[in-house]
């Protein structure tokens, strides 16, 4: 089947939405920094390729003060510390606080080269910092939602979420805009905050995520961090079944966190440890040979938003299994593009990568017809086009 699909180059050179530039002010938890490079690419990626759509951008990225210091690693970007109680406690209640430590600065960029819009990344702490600034400019605030948890109470747990959950909903109530990553998403917030969401899905460097690869078919990639939504254990059995048949396949996992000496164990408990190879954090290239070296990329996450990393592995032209029920099944078309299989299910994630490690047209088809589907929609500069659609209808 042939698919038209419009050149990168066309992309970029494409002409910005109007001939009023807009400067934005970014608030962010996460963003690339010296001491971690990778951290928070998703909201920098994108930002680099909105000059091009008529937005000049500057980057506050905030943590709190226990945490130590950062240090920028990004044009037009900087980091800052700010007081807050540690842990989830923090979270709920340090709006008011970053918005002190920020105050003077803001208003310095301000009168420097006057802020048109804020957009902040999460509703706390920085959406409601951004709120308490952008009243004081008299600019719009727009807050970004990247994950299922929209209202934080999840993360905050029993006792703090309802606190959590209240200034949430004040926050997104107040924002001029809310934009979401996915249809999953925005499918969290109450009926009444959902007229004012916009979908904004998140893009890929199509070119450092290339085609450029070999089909190791015997290679099995997951990346992620090693926390229990993602659910690796549910891989690493799904992988000691796929063993019984092929034993000469292998399973490679990049990320770190809390799990990973429990996953490590359980490999050991599988009999399966020769065969898994656990490499921790990497670069984003690293990232992106892997992907391009692999036969198969499967992260059976459970509570996901959508998840970059399944759009990176098809722009890197390789097939993807995902968990139905999760944001990247707005993407993903069971059979066509990649592969979904029910969140938990230990034998269908068996029986997907046992069919894809022993097919080789099926993942060439597969591949080939996910990388098409990034290039379509879901490049970098398809989201900065779409950030930069809200950020202007906001202003006006």
């Amino acid at each position: 089947m042939s698919v038209l699909v419009a050149p990168l180059e066309t992309l970029r050179s494409s002409e910005p939405r109007s001939s009023k530039r807009l400067n934005v002010l970014t608030l962010a938890p996460f963003f690339p920094s010296v001491e971690d490079p990778a951290q928070g690419c998703f909201i920098a990626e994108p930002i680099r390729r909105m000059s091009a759509q008529g937005i000049e951008s500057h980057v506050i990225a905030v943590q709190p003060f226990y945490r130590g210091p950062r240090r920028a690693s990004e044009a037009q970007s900087e980091w800052t510390t700010y007081y807050a109680l540690p842990g989830n406690v923090g979270l709920g209640t340090s709006g008011a606080l970053l918005a002190r430590a920020l105050r003077s600065r803001v208003r310095e960029l301000h009168a420097s080269q006057p802020i048109d819009l804020i957009h902040a990344h999460a509703a706390l702490p920085c959406g409601e910092a951004a709120l308490t600034l952008a009243a004081e400019l008299r600019v719009p605030c727009v807050v970004s939602v990247h994950g299922l948890d929209v209202f934080a109470d999840h993360q905050c747990g029993r006792w703090l979420g309802p606190a959590a959950k209240r200034r949430s909903r004040d926050v997104y109530r107040r924002a001029r805009k809310i934009i979401c990553i996915s249809e999953k998403v925005r499918q969290q917030l109450p009926l009444d905050l959902q007229a004012k969401a916009a979908l904004v899905y998140n893009g890929v460097d199509a070119e450092m995520f290339s085609a450029h690869g070999t089909d190791s078919s015997a290679r099995i990639l997951s990346v992620g961090n090693l926390t229990s939504t993602k659910d690796h254990a549910l891989l690493l059995r799904a992988f000691a079944r796929v063993q019984r048949t092929l034993p000469e396949s292998e399973l490679e996992i990049i990320g770190d966190g809390p799990e990973r000496v429990r996953l490590e164990e359980l490999a050991k408990d599988l009999a399966i440890h020769s065969r898994v190879t656990f490499r921790g954090r990497q670069d984003r290239q690293t990232v992106a040979s892997a992907m391009q070296n692999c036969g198969v990329f499967a992260l059976p996450s459970r509570y996901e938003g959508l998840g970059c990393v399944y759009l990176e592995a098809m722009s890197c032209e390789k097939p993807v299994i995902g968990c139905s029920g999760q944001g990247i099944d707005e993407i993903i078309r069971d059979g066509q593009n990649g592969m979904l299989v029910p969140a938990g299910d230990e034998m269908a994630l068996a029986d997907r990568l046992l069919a894809l490690l022993q097919n080789g047209g099926m993942r060439q088809r597969l591949g080939f017809a996910a990388r098409q589907t990034v290039l379509q929609s879901h490049t970098l500069d398809h989201q900065a086009g779409r950030l930069a659609d809200v950020y202007r209808e906001c202003v006006a």
